[in-house]
């Protein structure tokens, strides 16, 4: 067995994090550490799902995968390239997308469908006039809503379709990589149901890459090719899915696992709260397994 920081593939990654830190501030100078040494790699047109209960940790990774967050520790990696300036910070921006949990809190709800989607393709000097028309609405389509969806604003849409206007708005610049954060978590299950289809149907024609962040196990098994388990900041397993759901081998990746599978449900509850082991790297135990030992 070797170990390893990091979580690797043989493709070169399309991002990588390498011991990322995280700490909030608390009050009189106390502070919380959200991410703790954390590294992983995505590759080209892989799905890599990030689970762990809430305050685990998973948001804080998935802002600081946008540039969104500067971590306090650690280096992002895009395209074999240090994440650095603000010229690196802008040219990763370009080429990620964000899918938020709560679609509706994400758009302005004072703007029509055709305004939200084409604000990113304005800002990017991308299109204009005609040809702007034609792109949103061609982004639509490939998202499943047509051009009657145009005028219509948020607060006339179903869940599931405000999702889907996010989703196209996400595409709009033609992103390499896709942060989804629980982005069927406020959805009813047939709604939820059609987005993952959705994704799943992106990512064959798009060949996109995703970091999916998601607390419901079976979704995250269904859509993607690795898992990473976060534990209070610490990324303590990473396996491909079937792998990492069928011989768990961290005590944590145990217990979530058994506590979805007593209560009848794939959603992860919280469980008692105990200490991520001290020191480490994440040791590979088999061929693409990775446990912190």
């Amino acid at each position: 067995m070797r170990e390893s920081r990091g979580v690797k593939r043989v493709s070169e990654p399309i991002l990588e994090a390498r011991r990322l830190t995280q700490d909030f501030p608390l009050g009189r100078g106390g502070k919380i550490r959200a991410l703790d040494d954390v590294s992983l790699a995505i590759v080209p047109g892989e799905f890599f799902g990030l689970v762990g209960e809430s305050g685990a940790g998973k948001s804080t990774l998935g802002r600081c995968f946008l540039g969104l967050r500067r971590p306090d520790a650690g280096e992002l990696l895009f395209q074999g390239h240090p994440v650095v300036s603000a010229a690196d910070q802008k040219r990763l921006r370009q080429a990620a997308g964000m899918i938020f949990q709560d679609p509706a809190a994400a758009m302005n709800p004072r703007m029509p469908v055709f305004e939200i989607v084409a604000e990113p393709l304005r800002i990017a000097k991308a299109a204009s006039g005609a040809a702007l028309r034609a792109r949103v609405s061609g982004l639509l389509m490939q998202v499943g809503l047509d051009e009657g969806f145009l005028a219509r604003y948020p607060g006339e849409l179903s869940g599931g379709q405000q999702q889907r206007v996010c989703i196209a708005r996400a595409l709009a610049c033609d992103p390499l990589l896709l942060v989804a954060d629980e982005p069927v978590a406020s959805l009813d299950v047939s709604a939820a149901a059609q987005i993952a289809n959705l994704l799943m149907e992106l990512r064959r024609r798009r060949k996109l890459a995703c970091l999916f962040i998601s607390h419901d196990l079976s979704m995250v098994r269904h859509l993607c090719d690795r898992i990473g388990v976060l534990w209070r900041g610490r990324l303590v397993e990473a396996a491909p899915a079937a792998e990492l759901c069928g011989n768990p081998r961290h005590p944590y990746t145990m217990a979530l696992l058994a506590a979805a599978s007593a209560c009848g449900c794939s959603a992860i509850k919280p469980l008692p709260d105990r200490q991520p082991p001290d020191g480490g790297g994440l040791r590979e135990i088999s061929p693409g397994h990775f446990v912190l030992q």
